[in-house]
């Protein structure tokens, strides 16, 4: 063995761990990048009263109905589903996730509620700042921000 040897194979090992370390980082940034807002010229939203009250707000419609598709494993068997999201609409500046309220599915103005409602939108796009909640039975939005301490 020369002298030098020890450190070559150090080196070698070193340089072995940064190209792991931004492989890897590399992998998970691509993997875990919130998705970027679409917006479309023509814009798509199930109801033009739902437009009418958004614009009359003073919100601005980026991009109307969203789906995402959504694979879950369960041992083993990929189960899919879907999430809809009804539009992207910005007002000064700040672009919010629309959902509809549903007769079906009404959603308690709840802390909890709200959450396990509306909380997965916002994490999807956390640049967005926060979900409008559209009830037009009501001729109502409602502005619903989340900030999750860690």
């Amino acid at each position: 063995m020369q002298t030098g040897d020890p450190i070559v194979v150090v080196l070698i090992v070193a340089l072995m761990l940064v190209w792991l370390y931004v492989a890897a980082k590399r992998k998970y940034r691509n993997r875990w990048r919130a998705p970027d807002i679409p917006r479309h010229s023509e814009v798509f939203v199930p109801s033009d009263e739902a437009v009418r009250l958004l614009e009359e707000a003073g919100y601005d419609i980026l991009a109307g109905k969203v789906r995402l598709p959504v694979y879950v494993e369960l041992d083993g068997n990929v189960l899919e589903s879907r999430l809809f999201i009804d539009a992207f609409a910005e007002k000064d500046g700040e672009t919010y996730i629309v959902r509809l309220a549903r007769e079906r599915k009404p959603i308690e103005m709840t802390g909890s509620s709200l959450r396990d409602h509306l909380l997965v939108y916002h994490l999807l796009y956390p640049q967005t700042a926060g979900v409008l909640y559209v009830d037009l039975p009501a001729g109502a939005i409602r502005v619903v921000k989340f900030e999750v301490e860690r």
